[in-house]
């Protein structure tokens, strides 16, 4: 069977189960199966699969037709400025959260040697990226999951920065080490109940550690603002990724703990999906 007929036939399926971007998708799953980029199937739309090729991209057809997300299935995730390997034990990066890198990066061009502790490194997408930007920060990231941690230190090897960040297993509460110029976290926030009416890629694929934020979905966020009023210097600046509906709570929050609120950072969507604040 040729490219372009399997990828016709693969996209259908895809449609037909009401997968979203079913053509890209495929075309995707399509470049994994024969180690080469977008650009080489489409101007290679007539070469003949072989057999091996061909069961191996049917089979990862049925897998996303199933609601297993692309990212799974070819283990990779493009993020700010870089490829990161992710797993099924991860929160998969998505392009929301590079608000707080472009925050941290806008924050910081005059400045050289900081401290940044990410709470909930996970895949170390946020860090990492920061990192690389900036050849004389140093980083630290914490995790529970053991297996995110692992994920982090894949993805330092791989960008080269590995020499400039440490990695802990750790509940937020039981972290005691350092002061930091800079916090960054995208902790759960998404509430219990509410877990279930995720899409479907979310809600029975990603993680639920990483999602989970409570009966309000606020008891993850709550924890990382009161640890971070401990951890971060004076004057120090604290940017917190949070839920579209749940701005007011955690500036509430922030105050209490002895924040300033900077700004709101908006997503694509223009819901409120970041603070940043600084300790007072």
């Amino acid at each position: 069977m040729e490219i372009n007929s399997a990828l016709n036939k693969g996209s259908k399926i895809l449609r037909e189960k009401y997968i979203p971007n079913s053509q890209l998708d495929a075309e995707i799953l399509m470049a994994q199966t024969i180690k080469k980029d977008r650009k080489y199937i489409l101007l290679n739309s007539k070469r003949l699969l072989n057999k091996h090729d061909l069961d191996n991209f049917n089979k990862l057809i049925e897998e996303r037709s199933l609601g297993k997300p692309v990212a799974h299935l070819i283990n990779r995730k493009f993020f700010w400025n870089s490829e990161f390997f992710v797993t099924k034990n991860t929160l998969i990066p998505r392009p929301d959260t590079e608000l707080i890198v472009e925050k941290v990066l806008s924050l910081t061009k005059q400045k050289n040697k900081i401290n940044i502790l990410d709470i909930g490194v996970g895949s170390g997408c946020i860090l990492l990226s920061i990192l690389k930007e900036r050849k004389d920060f140093y980083g630290i990231g914490i995790d529970i999951s053991e297996k995110c941690l692992k994920i982090s230190k894949i993805n330092a090897i791989k960008l080269k920065i590995s020499s400039r960040l440490k990695l802990y297993k750790s509940d937020i509460d039981k972290f005691d080490l350092g002061k930091y110029d800079f916090i960054v976290s995208n902790p759960p926030y998404i509430k219990k109940n509410e877990l279930k009416y995720l899409d479907r890629d979310v809600a029975e694929f990603e993680p639920k550690l990483a999602l989970d934020g409570g009966l309000d979905g606020l008891s993850e966020i709550r924890k990382v603002i009161k640890k971070s009023s401990e951890l971060i210097k004076k004057n120090g600046m604290f940017i917190l990724e949070i839920g579209f509906d749940q701005k007011n709570k955690v500036i509430n929050i922030l105050k209490k703990e002895g924040f300033y609120i900077n700004s709101t950072l908006k997503d694509f969507a223009k819901n409120d999906r970041c603070i940043v604040s600084t300790k007072i």
